[in-house]
């Protein structure tokens, strides 16, 4: 039978190795990797000479369509796919009451895990769910086993804000998750010392963007992501620390995770945290008011370093589709937290990671695409080879642009790098082998997008996807 599709003459990048071949699609499937002189031909050829032949990104962090998105399923995709991110993770949200919560009454996780669904249907790329914990309720327990049958495997918990648990029923959620081989995702930071240091700042007046780092220091980070991991580790339990940011942080899951063992401690940071310094708060204001803190620039050659050890493990967006009316602000604590990012993370990390620091083009895969695709159950995801999802994005690694907001299809309209220069661009990028972007324009039908029910992951250090 011919493919479908042959992506030809490009440079071929997995975890594991580059190489020039070409690659073979048929009914949204990659059916071989090699020379295209042997195979059938294809009822459409594409051709990729001078560019990198990717698998598409999957970002395990991302808000659409929620209390921190204004995104809808449609405009975030769109962002999504022009940024070359085929698969990501969003959040069902169990409801709560508060005055924070945009809820009106409660609900179960199920429940909101059927509610984020319902809004879904106009994704142009693929999508997944982490379940959301968001007060201490303890028949939520009962229900995780439920969820993971829905294909939800990971669950999120905050140390922080309204709907933060505390490190007491976190326990008890850990004990649960590692009789259900499920894995909690954890916003750390100690809300004690946060609270006492914001309380300090706004009694002194101190609103200007530029004094919000000192709100939520690094230690306050680094004694939460330590506690939390220890959580897991003393239940067995497979932890994935969100949004690490800090030397501090970072070297606290380092020593837990040699202690306990990568198969129950994982970690991420974030493009923006890699990309950008402190100084960020000077050029963009509130804009850059994104929780934990902007950090020095020690804190992202840290990163790295943890990144090169393997450490920390992905790098993912955590994308927020927040306008500028959303945080604008006399005084930062008024300010709405996050900011877009889907569009330009892969440039943006390819630019800093390959282009300034010199890793090389598998890491970069590793861990924007293989990576994240084991660590949540996403066999199929994350890489080219012979059965996996057609997620494949061409990418000019030569191309150079600068950015602007102007450009952003996502709701937001402000962007952390605007006027920035950067070298590498999408291309082209294919879901099920199917064209969502041609030519760097969007060309993808709404509803082409599907929910990806999610297997409990195996973390053993020898596991790797297809």
């Amino acid at each position: 039978m011919n493919p479908d599709l042959i992506v030809s003459g490009g440079t071929v990048v997995t975890a594991d190795g580059v190489r020039d071949a070409d690659v073979a699609v048929s009914d949204g499937r990659i059916v071989a990797v090699g020379d295209g002189a042997t195979f059938p031909n294809a009822d459409r050829t594409v051709d990729a000479t001078d560019c990198l032949v990717l698998p598409g990104v999957v970002d395990p962090h991302v808000h659409v369509a929620d209390m921190f998105s204004g995104d809808s399923y449609e405009t975030a995709t769109a962002a999504a796919a022009l940024g070359g991110v085929t698969t990501f993770i969003d959040f069902g949200w169990q409801a709560w009451e508060g005055s924070e919560s945009p809820y009106d009454a409660e609900s179960t996780l199920v429940e909101g895990i059927e509610r984020k669904r319902e809004k879904a249907g106009d994704a142009l790329v693929d999508y997944a769910l982490h379940g959301g914990l968001t007060r201490e309720d303890p028949a939520v327990l009962e229900e995780l086993e439920a969820a993971i049958e829905m294909g939800v495997t990971s669950f999120k918990m905050y140390t922080t804000y309204e709907m933060g648990v505390s490190y007491g029923f976190m326990d008890r959620v850990f004990a649960r998750l590692a009789d259900t081989d499920g894995v909690g995702v954890v916003h750390t930071e100690d809300p004690t010392i946060c609270d006492a240091q914001t309380e300090l700042l706004r009694e002194a007046g101190r609103g200007d963007p530029t004094d919000y780092p000192a709100s939520r220091p690094d230690y306050a980070e680094a004694v939460s992501a330590a506690t939390v991991a220890r959580l897991a580790a003393e239940h067995g339990a497979k932890y994935y620390g969100f949004h690490t940011t800090s030397r501090k942080a970072a070297d606290e899951i380092a020593r837990v995770r040699a202690a306990a063992g990568p198969d129950h401690v994982r970690a991420e940071t974030c493009t923006h945290y890699t990309a950008l310094d402190e100084s960020v708060y000077a050029e963009r204001g509130n804009q850059a008011m994104i929780s934990p803190p902007i950090r020095p620039p020690d804190d992202q050659d840290a990163l790295f370093e943890h990144l090169r050890a393997g450490t920390l493990d992905v790098v993912s967006s955590d994308h927020c589709g927040y306008t500028r009316a959303d945080k604008e602000a006399d005084d930062w604590w008024d300010s709405a937290f996050g900011a877009n990012g889907l569009q330009t993370e892969l440039p943006v990390f390819h630019d800093v990671a390959v282009g300034e620091r010199g890793f090389p083009y598998p890491f970069l895969v590793r861990v924007k695409s293989t990576l994240p695709a084991k660590l949540f159950g996403l066999p199929n995801k994350g890489t080219i080879a012979p059965g996996a999802d057609a997620d494949i994005v061409i990418f000019d690694p030569d191309a150079t642009y600068e950015i602007t907001a102007e450009d952003n299809a996502s709701v937001a309209d402000f962007t952390l790098y605007e006027g920035r220069e950067v070298t590498g661009a999408v291309e082209s990028t294919f879901v099920r082998g199917e064209p969502v972007v041609e030519d760097g324009e969007l060309v993808g039908t709404p509803g082409h997008g599907e929910f990806v029910a999610r297997d409990t992951p195996d973390w053993s250090p020898n596991v790797t996807p297809r």
